[in-house]
């Protein structure tokens, strides 16, 4: 692993770690100000909204610039989102804070920062290797998210050790967050500046141009539906519905983020046996299968054992639609590809968990467990049949 792709698992290691707490520091936040989980929802949406915004401005000037000063950016744009949160407590003020930062509440990826560092690591090695590098990249920041998930719940049991309030420790995990950004600005411009990643940066699409928009398509819907089941969301479903406690809510997200990321390492095995797509669509059906099942749990064990099953399996096809992505185009267009593959997939998730906060505050039922789990099967059929004989160079050959 060269000095490039070190230096990326670091920042994303930082930048999940703070997402890992986000996740859920945002809900427990919003309802100790007193709000609803129909405005939670909103806000939600907002976060998603914005970061897909930022996401497609970056997507119009990576062509004339080089990835580093566009990370280094959204870095300081990461310090005032966690800044502001910390000291802003009105509805419409926290809207606009959320839709204008970086603040990722789907304990996923979806920011300004994925398509530029998917860019840059595509050039960190050769063909052969590139699925493995990316589930590294995932593994790191999945095992992240899980240690931040594990680190609000310290928090929270330290915060009540000391006399302070949940809204006292959520404010200042809010400063810790934009801490890191400043953390990640010091990694980033250390990157160097090679000239590959000059000119993927410089490239528009062009060949793959038809190929990228279908995609693109496809994981705006996969997106839709998982906006319905947005991990601030399920966990604040969790503590409704289930009356979860927050050192068990900490526990359970970082087992699953646990399961999650090493579950991602199979993906460049398996793939090597199957195919990126087979990977893609074969461990994520039954995942969403899982999710489904929930709103009909009898009980919080039944639901959560069916949500770590579902950890365990749903994230597999993250490295391997990365690495197909980055395969299936040329290399100077690798860049604008990950930015068109992402952006629609960032709109798509924001729309989806306003929705899902409506639906939370007229029925106690898990409507959006069972929506989000449709859409996203519905996405892995299309996928198979569209793009299964669409194959990257090193499956080339295989039946």
């Amino acid at each position: 692993m060269n000095a490039t792709a070190r230096l990326l698992l670091i920042s994303r290691a930082l930048r999940a770690f703070g997402d890992g707490f986000v996740v859920l520091v945002l809900p427990v936040y919003l309802i100790g100000l007193g709000f609803t989980p129909f405005q939670v929802g909103l806000v939600t949406t907002a976060t998603l909204l914005g970061s897909a915004v930022l996401t497609l401005g970056m997507g119009f000037v990576a062509h004339r610039f080089a990835a580093r000063p566009l990370l280094i950016a959204a870095s300081l744009l990461m310090l005032v989102t966690g800044l502001a949160f910390a000291g802003v407590r009105d509805f419409w003020p926290l809207l606009v804070v959320g839709f204008v930062g970086t603040l990722n509440p789907s304990g996923g990826d979806v920011s300004p920062f994925l398509p530029l560092e998917q860019s840059v690591l595509a050039h960190a090695g050769p063909d052969t290797q590139r699925t493995r590098l990316f589930a590294r990249y995932s593994l790191t920041g999945s095992l992240a998210v899980a240690a931040g998930s594990l680190a609000f719940g310290g928090a929270d049991w330290l915060g009540r050790r000391v006399g302070a309030d949940l809204l006292d420790v959520s404010r200042i995990l809010f400063v810790v967050y934009g801490l890191l950004g400043l953390v990640v600005l010091s990694i980033y411009r250390r990157l160097p500046v090679q000239e590959s990643e000059a000119e993927a940066a410089r490239q528009p699409l062009g060949p793959s141009r038809n190929r990228m928009f279908l995609l693109a398509g496809l994981f705006s819907l996969d997106s839709f539906g998982g906006g319905f089941v947005i991990q601030s969301l399920l966990a604040l479903w969790l503590f409704q519905h289930w009356g979860l406690s927050i050192p068990m809510a900490a526990a359970f997200f970082f087992w699953a983020g646990v399961l999650t990321a090493f579950s991602q390492l199979a993906a460049g095995w398996l793939s090597r046996r199957i195919g990126l797509i087979n990977t893609m669509v074969f461990t994520h059906i039954p995942a969403q299968l899982c999710l489904m099942a929930v709103a009909f749990a009898p009980n919080l064990a039944t639901a959560l054992g069916l949500l770590l099953v579902r950890a365990s399996l749903s994230a597999m096809d993250v490295p391997a639609r990365t690495s197909y992505v980055m395969a299936i185009v040329t290399p100077p267009e690798r860049a604008a590809a990950a930015s068109l593959t992402n952006v629609p997939r960032s709109l798509a998730s924001a729309l989806s968990p306003s929705f899902a906060g409506f639906l939370l505050t007229v029925s106690p039922f898990a409507w959006p467990l069972l929506i989000g789990g449709g859409l996203k099967i519905t996405y892995d059929l299309l996928l198979l049949v569209m793009f299964r004989a669409v194959k990257p160079p090193e499956e080339q050959g295989r039946p």
